[in-house]
C-alpha cells in the first residue's frame, strides 16, 4: 500500500480554499443577478418569458453552487480528519478517508463544470432576442470573414 504523510492531505487545503473562494463568488455574482431579475419581473418590465427563463436557469445554478459548496467543504473536513488519523498512526483509516475527500472533491469540480455550461446557458438566454446571434456557432465565429 502506498505510503502516507501528514503533508499529503496538507497538500489538498489552498486548493480546497481556492475552490470555496470561487464557488461563494460564484454564488454571489448570481445571487445578485437573480435579486435584479426578480426586481424586474415584479416590475412588469417587457419581455417576461425571458427573464422567468433566466430565473429558472439561476435557480437551477444555486443549486449546482450550493452542492458544490457543500462538498468541497467535506472535503476539507476529511483533509483534517485524515491528518489526525495519521497523526494517531491509524493508516488503514487514513487512506480510506483520503480517498474519500478526493472523491467528493472529483465531483465537486465536476459540479463545477456542469454549473459553467448552464451559465452560458443564461447567457443565450440574455441574447435571445437578437435575431443574429441565434444563428452563430462556434465554425461560423472562427471562419467568419471580418467585415
Amino acid at each position: 500500500m502506498l505510503e502516507i504523510s501528514i503533508n499529503t492531505p496538507a497538500l489538498l487545503f489552498p486548493a480546497i480554499t481556492l475552490l470555496m473562494l470561487a464557488y461563494t463568488n460564484r454564488f454571489l455574482a448570481v445571487a445578485g443577478r437573480v435579486r435584479k431579475l426578480h426586481e424586474e419581473y415584479v416590475s412588469g418590465k417587457p419581455n417576461e418569458r425571458n427573464i422567468l427563463g433566466q430565473i429558472k436557469n439561476l435557480r437551477s445554478r444555486l443549486n449546482l453552487i450550493r452542492y458544490m459548496q457543500m462538498l468541497s467543504v467535506i472535503s476539507f473536513l476529511l483533509c483534517v480528519l485524515c491528518m489526525y488519523t495519521i497523526f494517531r498512526n491509524w493508516i488503514e483509516a487514513a487512506h480510506f478517508i483520503f480517498a474519500t475527500s478526493l472523491i467528493l472533491l472529483f465531483i465537486s469540480i465536476s459540479l463545477s463544470l456542469v454549473e459553467i455550461n448552464k451559465s452560458t446557458h443564461a447567457i443565450d438566454l440574455e441574447l435571445s432576442d437578437v435575431e443574429e446571434l441565434s444563428k452563430a456557432n462556434i465554425f461560423t465565429d472562427i471562419f467568419k470573414a471580418e467585415e
